[in-house]
């Protein structure tokens, strides 16, 4: 086994010539003991200009899988930093490989995001918790127009941000524009366009595809369509849709299979009860009469879902698709039941935020791992404005 050279000006295939400025601290291993990370502290070091032909080496003197394995070890905060060396580095660090392969060198951070609304409630923005001080920073700006009731997924390390409705002079105009955020190049870019334009529908990632069904259409109609978005093809496709339209209703995955819950499927037959199950091997819809109802907040942990809902807001419901059962697990807090929470994932525990501020109010952790009475604590986790939503991106 090979040893990635400290300094790339002394690696095979690296001449004087015209140069570029990489980074700064960054770090590579011996690959015969990957516990043993050898770190860069010169100012800056360079490496000759890297080629931007597909069929160039990554670095050249070494095989690809090696200069794969070098670039995976950069820690995270410097990826941004290579991912402008050239488009051949650009486009590994923006594959589903580079996190495969960052999984393997034990490099993958987990990063928790917040949705939040000015406290004036002028605006909303994203940020990002900064793992060891529990303190936010805001990303870039998201480009296009201020929506409301879109669809959040985490997919291969990254953000996407899914249709939506925007208002002007008191109108609503539904969006298929979907945007996607890479948590490590740090920017924006802007993905195929669904094929139906949708709000306050359902959306999850399941086997490495994000599904998005139901809710509202371009002129307010109550929606029964299905679409997948496959990030190999960046192309939406429709798929069967679900037996009744719904809308307010969400989705998440289980066993590979999609679960689309919640929500209603008329504004006169009321808040549905009925759970649509859709299986990708078969490509067909199945239901079951078990399901929340007016949910408010929901989280994946584990294999279990966990909802909160609106009539009961001081009782999480846990449902295990094994059986499709679900048991109740009271919340220790006193006081009004009203207040709303939303619920987040860190460090394979769930945090519920509450939507009041207060001194009595502070962001709940469930352990359920915990020993039994000890599954509650407090945390210090809070986002910088008024909580929205939140994902948690391993990458």
């Amino acid at each position: 086994m090979v040893s990635v050279f400290a300094d790339l000006e002394k690696m095979p295939g690296f001449v004087a010539g015209k140069k570029r400025s990489i980074g700064r601290n960054m770090c590579f291993t011996n690959l015969a003991n990957q516990d043993k990370l050898t770190c860069l502290q010169t100012n800056h070091f360079f490496a000759s200009e890297v080629p931007e032909n597909d069929d160039s080496p990554i670095l050249p003197g070494l095989p690809d899988d090696v200069a794969k394995h070098c670039l995976a070890l950069v820690p995270r905060s410097n990826v941004p930093t290579i991912g402008g060396v050239c488009k051949r580095w650009r486009s590994f660090i923006q594959s589903k490989e580079f996190i495969t392969v960052r999984k393997l060198a034990g490099m993958v951070e987990e990063w928790l995001y917040f949705l939040t609304m000015d406290t004036e409630g002028e605006g909303t923005h994203w940020e990002v918790m900064d793992r060891p001080s529990h303190k936010c920073q805001a990303l870039p700006p998201m480009p296009g127009p201020v929506k409301a009731g879109f669809g959040v997924v985490v997919l291969n390390g990254k953000l996407l941000v899914i249709a939506g409705y925007s208002t002007k002079d008191r109108s609503t105009f539904a969006s298929a524009e979907v945007y996607q955020y890479d948590s490590l190049l740090n920017n924006w870019s802007r993905l195929s366009k669904m094929n139906v334009a949708r709000y306050d529908f359902a959306c999850a990632e399941v086997n490495g595809l994000v599904y998005a069904v139901g809710g509202y259409g371009l002129d307010g109609e109550i929606l029964s369509s299905a679409e997948v978005y496959d990030p190999d093809t960046d192309k939406w496709t429709l798929i069967e849709s679900v037996r009744r339209p719904r809308w307010g209703c969400f989705a998440c995955s289980l066993d590979g299979k999609l679960y689309v819950m919640g929500g209603r499927s008329s504004f006169t037959i009321g808040n549905s009860k009925f759970v649509d199950v859709y299986d990708p091997e078969v490509h067909s819809w199945g239901e079951f009469k078990n399901g929340c109802v007016m949910v408010t907040a929901h989280a994946v942990l584990g294999k279990k879902l966990f909802c909160m809902e609106w009539k009961n807001q001081r009782k999480l419901a846990i449902f295990c698709s094994e059986d499709n059962s679900w048991k109740m697990v009271p919340l220790p807090l006193t006081g009004s039941s009203s207040v709303d929470f939303r619920f987040g994932i860190f460090d394979e525990k769930l945090l519920l935020f509450s939507l009041e501020a207060g001194p009595s109010y502070q962001t709940l952790l469930y352990d359920p791992n915990a020993a039994k009475g000890s599954e509650w604590q407090i945390s210090d986790i809070k986002p910088s404005g008024v909580f929205l939503c939140s994902v948690t991106i391993k990458a």
